[in-house]
Parts: structure tokens; C-alpha cells; sequence
């Protein structure tokens, strides 16, 4: 008589399982992907927002007697002392971008990539918009308006 209350797997049932867990990572990975691209793009655009944020508030202060701004480029952001950017200069603070993020327009009303505050009334030298891009996700943009104040969708 053959005992139906062995213990144990066969390998059926462990191909079986190996199939379903392959099957289950080839469906969900590419989800992660895309959920992982969204939050760069997001982590990005809040620290260019907070950049900005932080030149505006250090001007309104008066910190070192000084108006303080920010320079845009392709992959980084510079927070820079002054109303002219120095690429050079030692006091630079550099923020570098979460690759592959990058900012693809810099649409700035002086048409430059530069913008500072006021030290009197914290209102920025230009307005516009930075808009970065991430392949295959949604553009984020970042809108600087005329009072000074920062938002981005």
C-alpha cells in the first residue's frame, strides 16, 4: 500500500511556484520603475523649490548684508551671494540634480539663467518658469512669480 501522507514538495510544485514568481516580478517591476522616476522628479522639484526658498529668505535677512540668489543649469542649481553670478566664487552652494532628472526650459522674464531677490522687499529680479523632465514621466514646473513666491505643479 502507498502512503498518501508523505511529507515533503515535489519538483513540480516547486516549478510551479518559481513560474508564478516570475510571472508576478515581470508584472509588477516595471510599476516600481515608473513609481521610482515619479519620486526623482518629485525629490527634484522640491530641491530647486527649497534653493529658491533659501536665497529669497537669507536676502529678506540681510544675512552677511547681502542680496543672495540662484543660477540654473542643465543638471545642478547654485545658490550664489550677490545679483550676478560668479561661477567661480567660493561662497557658491551647489545642488546638484537626482539623475537623470534635468532641466529642460528655463523660461526666466530677463531671458537669462540667473535670479536673485531684493534685500528691501524680497521681490525676485525675474519671473517665470524652470520646467524639468525625466524620460517617459510627466514634466514638473516650477513658477516664480512677480511677489516672490514659489510653486510648482
Amino acid at each position: 500500500m502507498k502512503n498518501f501522507y508523505q511529507k515533503g514538495i515535489t519538483l513540480w510544485e516547486i516549478l510551479l511556484a518559481i513560474a508564478i514568481v516570475g510571472i508576478l516580478a515581470v508584472l509588477v517591476l516595471p510599476g516600481f520603475s515608473k513609481i521610482r522616476k515619479i519620486q526623482i522628479l518629485k525629490s527634484t522639484t522640491e530641491d530647486i523649490v527649497s534653493v529658491i526658498g533659501q536665497a529669497r529668505s537669507q536676502t529678506l535677512a540681510s544675512l552677511n548684508s547681502s542680496a543672495y540668489g540662484v543660477h540654473f543649469e542643465t543638471n545642478r542649481v547654485i545658490l550664489f551671494t550677490g545679483t550676478s553670478f560668479s561661477s567661480g566664487a567660493t561662497s557658491n552652494q551647489i545642488t546638484n540634480l537626482i539623475s537623470p532628472a534635468t532641466i529642460s526650459s528655463i523660461s526666466l522674464s530677463d531671458s537669462g539663467a540667473d535670479l536673485y531677490f531684493n534685500r528691501l522687499s524680497g521681490l525676485p529680479s525675474a519671473t517665470g518658469t524652470i520646467i524639468l523632465s525625466l524620460p517617459s514621466v510627466s514634466l514638473k514646473t516650477i513658477t516664480i512669480s512677480a511677489s516672490g513666491s514659489v510653486s510648482a505643479n
